[in-house]
């Protein structure tokens, strides 16, 4: 009796933390999907709120990086800047290390501008904050510059991949 019981916790530990990876998972893919689209749509905010806070504070504070980050926006329509697309391809497996929950988000973002078609497959690194219960993200490719990784995750490591992003600009001809 007292094997059988033992059995059945072990089963309830292992679906419970199945169901909590997996919802975890898709929570990142939610908000990812959130923080595409918001760029898309120029909501600066949102893109804000998904941003890791250290970032921000390197930036000097939300308010300076909503300005900075309009500021260019409006700068680069002015001069023809059209996102056409921002997609969210997928999430990687969740680990946890560091005493954070980590994955790397692929996503796809094609734009116009100086009439040329530009294209790029990118990664973001996301940190589930487990206060707000939602996910933070920051370009995966900042965290191979090694002075910018440790002002904004000192002692980073991680077993993760983190893929190059891939890049690729066309002329548009009419």
């Amino acid at each position: 009796m007292k094997n059988n019981l033992k059995n059945t916790l072990i089963c309830l530990l292992i679906t419970a933390s199945f169901n909590l990876f997996a919802q975890t998972k898709t929570d990142a893919l939610r908000d990812a999907q959130l923080t595409s689209t918001a760029s898309l749509n120029m909501d600066f905010e949102t893109v804000l709120k998904y941003t890791l806070p250290s970032v921000l504070d390197m930036m000097g504070g939300k308010e300076a990086a909503l300005k900075v980050i309009s500021s260019t926006f409006e700068g680069m329509k002015s001069q023809g800047f059209v996102f056409e697309k921002a997609d969210i391809n997928g999430v990687s497996d969740i680990v946890k290390e560091q005493g954070q929950f980590r994955c790397v988000v692929e996503g796809y973002n094609q734009m116009v501008m100086s009439n040329q078609r530009i294209s790029s497959k990118s990664y973001l690194l996301g940190i589930y904050n487990k206060v707000d219960k939602y996910w933070w993200f920051i370009e995966a490719k900042q965290l191979k510059n090694e002075a910018l990784t440790n002002q904004i995750l000192p002692n980073f490591e991680t077993a993760l991949e983190i893929p190059d992003d891939d890049l690729k600009v066309e002329p548009i001809t009419d």
